[in-house]
């Protein structure tokens, strides 16, 4: 996909929606970092049922650490793998209260250093509660980058160096959200939604779905 063609594409997903952001529910950088470290493998809006219960109760780390791994578990109990992210969040909320003074660090080597914190998820935390210019790429962004030509890699790193380069750089705030909300609604995995679709002309996949 050319420049142009590049700047054409976030154009027109900015004027569709000129403010994105996730779906995920919060208030708080902390918010956010839990409920992304909660959303492996499960959806948003599983997410977010259960943090509407959580977060009134305990959404600091100290309030979370008070509860304790075994009271955390009985708030995310529906999402999937919640024993494992419940041992993570507890120790991360050590890790934050003991060496950050209760604060989510802005910096992705402090954020990765801290229990079920990737690079992915520090990416959504640095981007989307601290408005750096960073990419989050997930299976949506992978595959979306890898269809339309915007950004072809065979892994989620190679994606994410190729979108931070070819990226307009006064859409790369924003790109992540467009991107991911983009895969999730138009250019889904099993049959993409072509027809719908407002980059189909500039999207270099081939085999596009008709109406």
């Amino acid at each position: 996909m050319k420049a142009d063609q590049r700047r054409e594409l976030f154009a027109r997903l900015k004027e569709l929606n000129p403010k994105p952001t996730t779906e995920l529910e919060y208030s708080t950088p902390f918010e956010l970092l839990v409920a992304v470290t909660l959303s492996a493998q499960a959806t948003d809006v599983g997410v977010n049922k259960a943090t509407r219960k959580l977060f009134p109760v305990a959404n600091t780390p100290a309030a979370i650490l008070a509860l304790g791994e075994d009271g955390l578990k009985q708030y995310i109990s529906t999402i999937g793998l919640f024993n494992a992210k419940a041992a993570n969040v507890i120790a991360a909320c050590r890790i934050l209260v003991e060496q950050h003074g209760g604060e989510v660090p802005r910096d992705r080597e402090s954020l990765e250093a801290l229990p079920g914190v990737g690079r992915k998820t520090a990416n959504v935390v640095l981007n989307t509660a601290f408005g750096q210019p960073t990419m989050a790429v997930d299976t949506h962004i992978f595959r979306v980058g890898n269809r339309t030509g915007l950004a072809p890699g065979k892994t989620p790193l190679a994606v994410e160096k190729a979108l931070l380069k070819r990226v307009p750089a006064h859409y790369l705030r924003d790109a992540h959200h467009w991107l991911i909300l983009h895969g999730r609604y138009i250019c889904l995995a099993r049959k993409p939604g072509c027809p719908q679709c407002l980059i189909r002309d500039l999207c270099e996949f081939r085999p596009k779905t008709k109406a």
